[in-house]
C-alpha cells in the first residue's frame, strides 16, 4: 500500500511540475505577447496619419509654422515668415488657411524682386505679400466654393475658381489641399499671390 500511495504521490508530484512549467511557459509567453502588442501600439500611436508636402509628414499635432518648416519645397516662404517676423503670429491659435507658394512659385518672382523683399528695410512690404496668402479661419476644401472670395488678414480679398476638376486661388493652382495643422489649413500652390 505504501508502495502505490508513494506511485500516486510521485504522479501527482510530476503532474504539478509539468502544470507549473506549462503555466510558466504560457505566462511568459502572454507577457512576450502583451509586450509586443504595447510596442506595436505604442509605434501605431506614435505614427500620426498626415499629409506628406515637400518630404516631410505634415501632421495635425504640429502648427502651420511646423509643418512648414518640415517641408524642402518651403524653404524660401519659411525665410520669407521669419524676415517677416510673422513665425509667432502663425504659430498662434488662429486658426488660420494660408496658401503657401512652395520654391518653385517663388523661383518665378524676378530674382532681384526677391532679394530685394528679403531686406530688413522692405519688412512692411513682404509682410503685406505674406499676408495676402492668409485668410481668418480654417477652411477645407469641401468649405470652397467656384467663384468664392476670401477676404484675407492683409484686407484684400483672394478668389477661388476650379476649372477642369483644378482648383485655383487667383489663377495659381492649389497643387494639395487641406494639409491640416494644430491652428489651420494649409493649402500648397504653385504662384505667389501679390496684392494690389
Amino acid at each position: 500500500m505504501k508502495k502505490q500511495f508513494l506511485s500516486v504521490a510521485m504522479g501527482v508530484a510530476f503532474l504539478a511540475m509539468a502544470t507549473a512549467c506549462n503555466s510558466t511557459k504560457t505566462g511568459s509567453s502572454m507577457a512576450d505577447s502583451t509586450a509586443m502588442d504595447t510596442t506595436m501600439a505604442d509605434t501605431t500611436m506614435s505614427t500620426e496619419a498626415g499629409v506628406e508636402v515637400g518630404g516631410a509628414m505634415m501632421v495635425p499635432s504640429k502648427n502651420i509654422v511646423e509643418n512648414a518648416m518640415g517641408s524642402n519645397d518651403h524653404t524660401t516662404l519659411v525665410a520669407a515668415v521669419k524676415q517677416a517676423g510673422l513665425v509667432e503670429t502663425l504659430s498662434g491659435a488662429g486658426p488660420f488657411t494660408v496658401f503657401a507658394p512652395t520654391n518653385e512659385a517663388f523661383a518665378k518672382v524676378p530674382a532681384a524682386t526677391l532679394n530685394d523683399l528679403m531686406k530688413p528695410a522692405m519688412k512692411a512690404d513682404l509682410t503685406k505679400i505674406l499676408t495676402y496668402h492668409v485668410v481668418p479661419g480654417a477652411l477645407k476644401s469641401s468649405d470652397l466654393k467656384d467663384g468664392m472670395e476670401l477676404t484675407t488678414v492683409q484686407g484684400q480679398k483672394l478668389k477661388i475658381t476650379t476649372k477642369d476638376g483644378k482648383w485655383m486661388v487667383n489663377g495659381a493652382n492649389i497643387t494639395i489641399a487641406d494639409v491640416i495643422s494644430s491652428n489651420g489649413v494649409t493649402y500648397v500652390i504653385d504662384g505667389v499671390l501679390m496684392p494690389k
